[in-house]
């Protein structure tokens, strides 16, 4: 898609006098924007892979990864239902959505994504959240070798960081903040 058509359709990209977007020229999106995209595990982790990429990618390989991660696997070791089942998702919602965003250029009928200025924003949220999941396995797995989970209680704390920082009562930095809605995000996965 042409910046000129992502333009067109989503309103909430300014355009220049020309009718081109600003997507890049303005690569911060509102802290609501930026959480939702990064909302789902698929939209992450297109995210991180497209983070260390050198420029563009095949649709292809980013679904690769994704899926690898999400089967906690290699690549080769995929099977083609493991891959069919992240590509079409990601070809129709999560890239489609990621482009509108103006985080990527995603050229659908060639199977190209080309990250934009605006991807970067979103490094040091997933650097925070990665060391907030690093923290969170080593935890479990020391749970786990005791026989314990996560419990309701663990849950009910984040809730209450959550809720004393949207008070006001806690001044928290936006990253901070972000990575700690990650973190919850997977207690209340692996509690319920």
């Amino acid at each position: 898609m042409s910046v000129t058509d992502r333009s067109a359709r989503s309103p909430d990209v300014p355009a220049d006098e020309n009718g081109e977007s600003n997507a890049d020229a303005s690569t911060a999106l509102s802290p609501d924007d930026t959480f939702h995209i990064l909302q789902t595990f698929r939209r992450r982790e297109s995210i991180r892979y497209l983070l260390r990429a050198d420029g563009p990618v095949k649709m292809r390989d980013v679904a690769e990864h994704v899926a690898a991660r999400e089967h906690e696997t290699t690549v080769a070791a995929l099977t083609s239902t493991q891959r069919q089942r992240v590509y079409i998702p990601l070809y129709q919602s999560h890239l489609p959505k990621l482009d509108t965003a103006g985080v990527i250029e995603y050229e659908k009928s060639r199977g190209i994504v080309r990250p934009t200025a605006r991807l970067e924003s979103f490094r040091p949220y997933l650097e925070a959240a990665a060391s907030t999941d690093a923290e969170f396995d080593r935890a479990s797995r020391e749970a786990s070798r005791d026989g314990h989970r996560p419990t309701v209680a663990a849950l009910g704390a984040g809730v209450a960081f959550l809720l004393a920082t949207a008070a006001g009562a806690l001044h928290v930095p936006g990253v901070v903040l972000g990575g700690a809605i990650v973190a919850l995000f997977v207690v209340a996965m692996a509690v319920f």
